[in-house]
C-alpha cells in the first residue's frame, strides 16, 4: 500500500504522497496542495522545502556525507580529477578514455575568447570585482555564439556550450588578473591539460613562462573537485530557477555566479581569509576574537565554522586542511596565516560554545589558504570557486532541461502588506 501523509485543515483529511530517495530521504509530495485546500506551505530559506529530484549530488548533513554520482567525495578526490569529475556530474557516468579524452580536447580548443570580447576589459575598472566581470562575459556568450540559444537543445548543442563555458571562465578568470595587475593577457595553449593551461595564463608572461609544479597543480585540482557541486545551494537553485523560464545556459550560469558572489556562498572563503589578516594585525590573540564570536552583545562571527547543511563535519574540510599541509610542506611555504588557522581550529574545536552549536571548520577554512599559497590574490577567490562550481551547475541545468516534468518556478508568498485602502490625491497626503 502507498505511503501517505494526511494534513488535516478546517476538518478536512487531505492526503498526500511519499517520495522516497534512492537514499531513504522521504518528502510530502504538496504539488496540489494549494488545488486541493487553498493553503500553501511557509518555509523561509527553503530549508525543509525540496524543489526538484535529481540524480548529481547526495548529501546528508547529519552524518556528513557526500558523493557525485553516488561516488564518495573521498575517492573523487584522491583519484580523479577536475576534467573526469566535470564529465562525471554532466553526463551521469565515467568516461571510457577516448570519451575523456575528446572531452577534454574540447575544453582545450574552445578556450580563447572571440577578439571582440577582449575590448571588455578595456572598459572595466581595474578595481571592479572580478566576480561582475565574469557574470557580464559569460551572459554576453551567448551573443558570440548565438547558434547555441535553442530552447529545445540538442545534445550536441549542450556538450559544446557545456565546452565554451568550462573552458573559457578560466580564459576570463585570467585575463581578470592580468587587467588588473597591468599586465599583458596570454594566450591559452592547447598542448596543455586544464588546470596547467589555467595557471599558464594566469601567472606566465610573455618572456618567463610559469614554472609548473605537480603540488600546485594537484593543490589546485583538489580544491575544484571540492566545489564541483554541492546539491541545491543558493547559486545552483538560482541556475536552475532562471533555467526553469527557458532561459539559455549562457544567462542561467551568468545568474547563478551573481548568487555565488554573495559573501555567504562563494564569497565565504574571502572572508576566512581577511579574518585570519584580521587577527595577524591583531598580533595573533586567538582568544580574544573566540570570546568575541561568544559575546551574545557582540555581533562578531568567526568564519569558515559551521554550515547551513552540515551538523557535523563538512566531509570536505578534512580533505582540504590535508591538502593544505602537504602544499605548504612540499613548497617549504611558512604562512604566519596557516599558523593562525591551524591553531584557531584547535581552540575552537575544544570549546563546548561551539561543539554544541555544531559549528565545525568547513570547505572555506582552508580553501582560501591554498589560494593564497598558489598566488591567487584574495578578491579572486569566488571566482575560482565559479570555476569550481561550474560543472556542477551545468549539470543542473542539463538535468532540469531534459525532466519533461519541469516546471517553471513560481514560488508564492503570505501577503503581510497594507489590506485594501483609496488613493489619496496629492494635495490632501
Amino acid at each position: 500500500m502507498e505511503e501517505k501523509a494526511k494534513i488535516i485543515l478546517d476538518g478536512k483529511t487531505f492526503e498526500f504522497p511519499i517520495i522516497v530517495g534512492t537514499e531513504n530521504e522521504k518528502a510530502i509530495d504538496i504539488t496540489n496542495l494549494r488545488s486541493e485546500t487553498s493553503y500553501i506551505t511557509l518555509d523561509n530559506g527553503f530549508g525543509n522545502t525540496g524543489s526538484c529530484t535529481s540524480g548529481i549530488t547526495f548529501l546528508d548533513g547529519e552524518t556528513g556525507i557526500l558523493r557525485y554520482r553516488g561516488i564518495p567525495i573521498e575517492q573523487m578526490a584522491e583519484k580523479s580529477t577536475f576534467v573526469e569529475t566535470s564529465y562525471l556530474l554532466i553526463y551521469g557516468e565515467f568516461p571510457q578514455r577516448q570519451k575523456l579524452d575528446e572531452f577534454a580536447h574540447s575544453l582545450k580548443i574552445h578556450a580563447d575568447l572571440h577578439p571582440d570580447m577582449l575590448k571588455f576589459f578595456d572598459g572595466y575598472p581595474t578595481t571592479g570585482h572580478p566576480m561582475g566581470l565574469l557574470s557580464a562575459m559569460v551572459c554576453s556568450l551567448s551573443g558570440y555564439y548565438p547558434e547555441l540559444l535553442n530552447t529545445e537543445p540538442t545534445q550536441e548543442d549542450i556538450r559544446t556550450t557545456a565546452a565554451e563555458l568550462l573552458s573559457k571562465v578560466c580564459t576570463i578568470t585570467a585575463y581578470t588578473y592580468k587587467k588588473s595587475m597591468g599586465e599583458p593577457f596570454v594566450a591559452p595553449r592547447r598542448d596543455f591539460e586544464y588546470i596547467p593551461n589555467f595557471l599558464h595564463m594566469m601567472f606566465s608572461s610573455p618572456h618567463q613562462p610559469y614554472k609548473m609544479m605537480e603540488e600546485v597543480v594537484s593543490a589546485l585540482e583538489t580544491v575544484l573537485i571540492l566545489h564541483a557541486d554541492h546539491e541545491q545551494n543558493c547559486s545552483t537553485s538560482t541556475v536552475r530557477l532562471v533555467g526553469s523560464s527557458w532561459a539559455n545556459l549562457f544567462a542561467s550560469i551568468s545568474a547563478g555566479v551573481c548568487a555565488l558572489w554573495g559573501p555567504l556562498h562563494g564569497g565565504a572563503n574571502q572572508q576566512v581569509v581577511e579574518m585570519f589578516e584580521e587577527i595577524q594585525k591583531a598580533g595573533g590573540d586567538i582568544q580574544k576574537f573566540i570570546d568575541r564570536a561568544k559575546d551574545p552583545k557582540d555581533s562578531y562571527r568567526l568564519m569558515g565554522f559551521g554550515h547551513r547543511v552540515y551538523k557535523n563535519f563538512d566531509p570536505r574540510s578534512k580533505i582540504i586542511k590535508e591538502k593544505a599541509h602537504e602544499l605548504f610542506a612540499k613548497l617549504g611555504i611558512h604562512d604566519p596565516l596557516l599558523d593562525i588557522a591551524v591553531r584557531l581550529e584547535e581552540a575552537v574545536l575544544k570549546d563546548d560554545y561551539f561543539t554544541q552549536r555544531k559549528l565545525y571548520p568547513n570547505v572555506d577554512f582552508y580553501s582560501g589558504i591554498i589560494y593564497r599559497a598558489i598566488g591567487i590574490p584574495t578578491v579572486m577567490f569566488p571566482v575560482m570557486f565559479a570555476i569550481g562550481r561550474m560543472p556542477g551547475w551545468i549539470a543542473h541545468w542539463k538535468e532540469m532541461k531534459e525532466n519533461s516534468k519541469s516546471k517553471i518556478g513560481r514560488p508564492r508568498q503570505i501577503y503581510t502588506g497594507e489590506r485594501v485602502r483609496d488613493y489619496i490625491p496629492m494635495e490632501q497626503r
